[in-house]
């Protein structure tokens, strides 16, 4: 199958995939793990030495096995249940997933995401978030970094239909070095936020296709960010993300998506 055409949805869909294949629910899932593994280290080794301006960093939610307030007494408290946040940073100008980091929403998976994330970057960029911890300790002074903060009103129409309430004021604090204010901004990753609802069924706001094992969501999202940077064409761009960044050459098939099992 072309990545053309390819939707990331697809490995999201695992009873479809059960039913058009023949093979086992068991066998489907392992492939979603050994694929997960392997995209998650080729990320890892491959999206590093980046050359970057803007970035700009937010935090989606999920669940696994049931959202937080329905966790059962027995098992409250017991890792990947309940609520899950996926970690996102996307570069502005060629639409690159960075760095990505699936856990809590605590302050010890914002230091590892925001270290992830200083590790990868060569240059001195600007950074904009709605408020993250460990950035003066992850790049010093090397970085112009501000933050965006919102505040929403209570409206129930919208919870009714699960839709975000309406803004109120957006305020924005420059917090290290001089950052550019008319790059103060969230679009881009608020964007990346739809695109993964749109592709990952498992995030949708309204879905009985959510991970039912904490490590089976970690594989879907490294595989979903994968094929992104590599083998889905950017309607902006008409390349990859990866390849407007000058670590790939080619728009990546499915086939080479496959072939990292190897």
């Amino acid at each position: 199958m072309s990545g053309h055409t390819y939707n990331a949805r697809h490995e999201q869909a695992i009873s479809s995939t059960v039913r058009i294949t023949g093979r086992s629910k068991h066998t489907v899932l392992n492939l979603l793990v050994d694929i997960g593994e392997a995209c998650a280290e080729y990320h890892d080794a491959n999206v590093r030495g980046l050359s970057c301006n803007e970035v700009q960093v937010d935090e989606i939610w999920g669940f696994c096995y049931c959202k937080e307030k329905n966790v059962p007494i027995p098992l409250q408290g017991k890792d990947g249940l309940g609520d899950v946040w996926t970690w996102v940073a996307v570069e502005a100008k060629t639409k690159l997933i960075i760095s990505y980091l699936v856990g809590k929403r605590t302050p010890e998976c914002a230091h590892d995401f925001i270290f992830d994330l200083a590790s990868r970057i060569d240059t001195r960029i600007q950074l904009t978030s709605d408020g993250l911890p460990a950035i003066r300790a992850a790049f010093g002074d090397n970085i112009d970094y501000a933050q965006l903060i919102k505040e929403y009103g209570v409206d129930r129409l919208a919870e009714a239909r699960h839709s975000p309430s309406i803004v109120l004021s957006v305020e924005v604090k420059p917090r290290i070095g001089q950052p550019n204010e008319e790059a103060i901004c969230t679009s881009f990753i608020e964007r990346q936020n739809l695109t993964m609802r749109m592709g990952m069924r498992r995030l949708t706001r309204l879905t009985n296709g959510f991970s039912k094992k904490f490590e089976n969501m970690v594989h879907a999202v490294a595989l979903n960010f994968t094929y992104y940077n590599f083998a889905r064409i950017h309607q902006t761009l008409r390349v990859t993300p990866a390849m407007e960044q000058g670590i790939a050459d080619h728009v990546w098939e499915v086939e080479e998506l496959v072939s990292l099992l190897v």
